[in-house]
């Protein structure tokens, strides 16, 4: 079309006008021309939109491609020849873990695994040897792999839903975590966790949801109240990943939900690591937090995370005094942080923390780190850096992260955009409850009393009591409705990519 609008318009300029020339008919075909000029325009415009369309799509995919590190997206079409299979409708405690003798629990097959290998897992909620609620894998480097249907002919990690999902039943038989890694070796050997979803929601104890009781912590349609302090039992400091890990490390297409005690809690051993197209909901302390496990005198730069395309929200505070913690992401020492495209939302604190001061060691030692292209919303802080005295610390908004100097690449960081949809798929109660959260505190302590002029008078401390009543805190997220993040909103978060 636009090699002929070019002839023609050549046709006018040579002949001169096409009125003179031509009359009436020169006059229709000006006519047409023009019409065919804007249709030219209006498809050069729309050609245009699905160019820049299309060419934002594809480095989308660029970036949740597989960095190489010895994985491609893992599909029935690719499954690698040392795989194993886990499925809890064929499996068998005694099967020898191949496609036609699969086992039936996760830890059977690490146990079966050696270096290097892949563990395909079906859907189903898996809870270690003998139910106890937990699975860990020490001394080598294996991949778990979840997501497939029970032949492993079709892989959809939001739909075929692989989960790790303890219940009262295993209050007394957990560990420190639901996923437990011990993997100090080699730090150039590739390992994964995709697939897989975490949640403590039905295994920790909450209060009543009795909204009328301000005890509670309960706001109008939240399914549970207030989550129970980590030192009452049943409850405890329970991660859902965490451990030690040197190598290749890759974590995506996974949720964490309810953790009591982090979502992922890591010790970085050494190498290049890769979280992303996560979502993280309702984690106590924090969603995220990579440790530096090498001396970063001795080894500088030799451990990295870059996380990106995640959906980070309610990030709660270590207590319900809401003091500290509460953070999304932490850019502990030792580690070179790059963060980027995320969503964090909601997070009690702080969505990042860069608060951990290295300045003590020479430059060309201390961590590198980077916030850009991120999206944020009703977090205390976008990302929060130690004050330069008084010990409190500074919260900074996304606009203002140039100023963040410890960062290298600051830019785009902002706001979650005004017409955007993602806060709809929120449960709206929940959401509510956080944006009008209160904290009550009530105090019987008086210094004059009788009993504390009588404590006085005989060296010993005055006594009171304090009581601390908040609106909301930790309340459980539901697991099904956590799962509506993926996709929610193109180009940032964790994306569907199934």
């Amino acid at each position: 079309m636009r090699k002929f609008v070019i002839v023609v318009l050549m046709t006018f300029l040579t002949f001169g006008s096409a009125d003179a020339q031509l009359g009436k008919l020169g006059s229709k075909l000006k006519k047409g021309l023009n019409a065919l000029t804007e249709e030219v325009k209006k498809s050069s415009s729309s050609e245009s939109q699905n160019s820049d369309s299309n060419s934002a799509k594809s480095k989308l995919k660029d970036a949740l491609t597989p960095k190489s590190k010895g994985f491609d997206e893992f599909t029935p079409a690719n499954i690698p020849s040392n795989a194993l299979y886990v499925t809890l409708e064929r499996g068998s405690a005694r099967g020898t873990a191949t496609k036609d003798s699969p086992v039936k629990d996760i830890q059977k097959a690490i146990d079966l695994a050696k270096d290097g290998d892949v563990i395909c897992i079906a859907e189903g909620n898996y809870l270690g040897t003998l139910d106890r609620g937990w699975i860990e894998i020490k001394g080598k480097h294996v991949s778990l792999v979840g997501g497939f249907n029970h032949d492993f002919t079709e892989r959809d990690p939001q739909k075929y839903i692989t989960r790790i999902q303890p219940g009262i039943q295993q209050r007394g038989t957990i560990g420190m975590g639901l996923l437990m890694l011990d993997i100090p070796s080699n730090m150039n050997t590739p390992m994964v966790i995709d697939g897989l979803n975490f949640d403590l929601g039905n295994y920790l104890e909450y209060c009543p949801a009795d909204p009328s009781d301000e005890r509670w912590g309960c706001p109008e349609g939240c399914e549970t109240g207030r989550v129970k302090p980590i030192s009452e039992p049943p409850n405890s400091a329970i991660r859902s990943i965490g451990g030690k890990v040197a190598g290749q490390l890759t974590i995506r297409n996974c949720m964490f939900t309810n953790s009591s005690f982090y979502g992922i809690l890591l010790i970085h051993q050494g190498g290049d690591w890769e979280i992303y197209n996560n979502v993280f909901v309702s984690n106590i302390y924090a969603s995220c937090e990579v440790n530096g496990g090498l001396n970063q005198s001795t080894y500088p730069h030799k451990s990295t995370v870059e996380f990106h395309h995640n959906t980070v929200l309610f990030s709660w505070c270590a207590t319900k005094e809401m003091e500290d913690m509460g953070y999304g992401y932490r850019m502990r020492n030792g580690v070179d942080h790059d963060v980027h495209h995320n969503i964090f939302g909601c997070n009690n604190l702080s969505a990042i923390d860069n608060a951990w001061d290295d300045s003590t060691l020479p430059q060309a030692n201390r961590k590198i780190t980077s916030a850009y292209d991120n999206l944020f919303f009703m977090n205390k802080g976008d990302i929060t850096i130690a004050g330069t005295s008084g010990g409190n610390w500074i919260f900074v908004p996304a606009k203002r992260f140039d100023e963040v100097m410890t960062l290298v690449k600051y830019e785009n960081n902002r706001e979650l955009p005004a017409e955007s949809t993602f806060k709809d798929l929120i449960i709206q109660p929940y959401l509510n409850g956080f944006a009008n959260l209160k904290i009550m505190t009530t105090s019987s302590y008086d210094p004059n009393s009788a009993a504390n002029l009588y404590r006085e008078a005989h060296g010993l401390n005055k006594q009171g009591t304090s009581t601390t009543r908040v609106s909301m805190y930790g309340n459980r997220y539901n697991f099904d409705e956590a799962l509506k993040f993926f996709g929610a909103e193109e180009g940032y978060g964790a994306q569907k990519l199934f």
